[in-house]
């Protein structure tokens, strides 16, 4: 499961899922770029006090090497320099960890498709799809000459049953996400760079961790669990049967044997949603 000598770019890394696999692919020796609006230098603009240099000098405090760069992924420049740098300082791109959404800075609420507002789809096409693919083209020469490398788009594993996907918005854009990988898998083939895509749970982040009460804090995942799974995918020497997928973190929980930071390989909450109860319901 080690990852010395490997070069990554997490995107979204302040916080959240992007910390989390940040920091497992660091403690497991990685270097780790990690990207994002959020900086000492700039603030944030959800006014979130999570940083990429917090993020950054955890990767190096657990063995890796954090290297923070501050990246609006919705601007192609920014994402081209990005890239160069990382050509230019490593020389190399073993794994792409896309995980720069800003589809939350709404609040995502389950309303009737006409209540929904505009400016909410231009956050998650913007700052969310459009974010994943140009990361992804704009990384692929680097993948491409490397070889063997990984892509990895957070993203959610859309359910069959409209109710349980939030709004229309959420659910027809996490959809396109989700696409996303069946032309990467075509086109990466003879590169030998797996695609894919991978779903956490319900994720204890840092907001969630304020908001929570801790009856319900008890049933969600951490951050660290899809960080765990991005890196047993990297650490695999032939993880290609899961390109052109979308996988959740429980599904390769049990594929490698991994589990989340509590020991247990999935969580209370992600095994009521299969069951189709909610046991979030009426808590607060």
């Amino acid at each position: 499961m080690r990852l010395d000598g490997k070069i990554a770019v997490v995107t979204g890394a302040s916080r959240g899922a992007g910390r989390g696999i940040a920091a497992v692919l660091g403690e497991r020796g990685a270097t780790v770029y990690v990207t994002g609006r959020s900086s000492r230098d700039g603030g944030s603009p959800t006014g979130r006090p999570e940083t990429i240099e917090d993020a950054a000098e955890e990767v190096t405090a657990r063995g890796g090497k954090g290297i923070a760069v501050r990246c609006d992924h919705t601007d192609d420049e920014q994402v081209t320099a990005l890239f160069e740098r990382v050509r230019s300082e490593s020389g190399r791109l073993d794994v792409l960890a896309s995980n720069a959404w800003g589809g939350y800075e709404k609040r995502v609420l389950t309303q009737k498709f006409w209540e929904l507002e505009p400016a909410h789809l231009d956050l998650m096409l913007d700052a969310g799809l459009r974010a994943h693919m140009l990361a992804v083209q704009f990384g692929a020469p680097l993948l491409t000459e490397t070889r063997g490398g990984l892509v990895a788009l957070t993203t959610w594993a859309v359910s069959d049953d409209y109710g349980k996907n939030q709004n229309l918005y959420y659910d027809v854009v996490k959809t396109a996400i989700n696409r996303v990988p069946v032309g990467l898998a075509a086109d990466f083939a003879p590169y030998g760079v797996t695609a894919l895509a991978v779903s956490p749970g319900w994720m204890l982040t840092e907001s969630m961790r304020e908001a929570l009460p801790e009856e319900l804090a008890r049933l969600t995942e951490s951050p660290e669990f899809i960080g765990r799974a991005v890196a047993a995918l990297a650490a695999d020497p032939d993880p290609s049967r899961h390109t052109g997928t979308v996988r959740t973190v429980v599904e390769l929980a049990e594929d490698y044997g991994f589990t989340d930071l509590n020991g247990r390989p999935s969580s209370l909450w992600w095994d009521s949603y299969l069951k189709g109860v909610n046991l979030a319901e009426g808590v607060g």
